[in-house]
């Protein structure tokens, strides 16, 4: 499975560098942000999976870029955790109410942390956490590493698989190559973005190749956003 985006948000440098050393080692790829402006900015160009989010930042406080999230489409269903030091449960219910989807009370445990980022994930992407992914009769086995339409077994390299596995678990969302590459291949590996080009290319082929047996052509669900990069929509009957 593709490794989860976290957004960390917090202007501390200490508790960052903390924070992003401890999920790391947990799996994760990390962005990082020190107040709202540029984490708005981030989430709308990184698409993070989850957000870390402190509650005092020096532009403001963390409720507000959670209200600024859920007005718009793009972001709205993106999960949150609120990181404080306020353990008030007047404030619990403040951050509750206006979308955080979980309260972390500073200081706390890296290990505890893990455990409710991943349990949140396992809530926000049911299908990811189960080792399946699926788009109509499109289904990916995680488990078993196998890719099949309406049962017929694909003939799948295994960086088209792990390109494949990373767009299912993000239907509907716009990527640059440089994130893909970041998700697919990681973000220490340093490749040329027309890598994403040519397993993009290979990726469609093996979609297509049982699109006349069937009323949906797949390789047409992994769509070329110009100026952007790709995004993977859900399918279209053909008429």
């Amino acid at each position: 499975m593709a490794a989860r985006k976290l957004l960390i948000v917090e202007d501390e440098v200490a508790i960052r560098d903390m924070l992003r050393g401890a999920l790391q080692m947990a799996g994760f790829h990390c962005a990082e942000a020190g107040d709202i402006h540029k984490a708005h900015v981030m989430v709308l160009d990184e698409k993070p999976d989850l957000i870390l989010l402190d509650w005092m930042l020096p532009d403001g406080n963390g409720l507000e870029l959670i209200r600024r999230l859920k007005r718009e489409s793009a972001t709205e269903q993106i999960p949150v955790i609120m990181l404080t030091a306020r353990n008030e449960e007047d404030s619990k219910v403040r951050g509750l109410e206006v979308g955080a989807d979980d309260y972390v009370t500073k200081p706390f445990s890296p290990r505890e942390l893990i455990a409710r980022i991943n349990a949140l994930l396992r809530r926000a992407y049911p299908e990811a956490a189960s080792g399946c992914l699926e788009c109509a009769a499109l289904r990916l086995d995680s488990n078993g590493h196998v890719v099949t339409i309406q049962g017929q077994v694909i003939d799948i390299g295994p960086t088209e698989f792990r390109l494949l596995e990373f767009f299912l678990g993000h239907q509907g969302r716009a990527y640059t190559r440089s994130q893909i590459l970041d998700h697919v291949w990681g973000s220490n590996v340093y490749l040329e973005e027309r890598t994403v080009d040519v397993h993009v290319k290979r990726l469609r082929s093996a979609l297509g190749s049982v699109a006349a047996n069937n009323e949906i052509d797949y390789s047409r669900c992994l769509q070329t956003i110009r100026g952007t990069g790709y995004r993977f929509s859900k399918p279209v009957m053909e008429l």
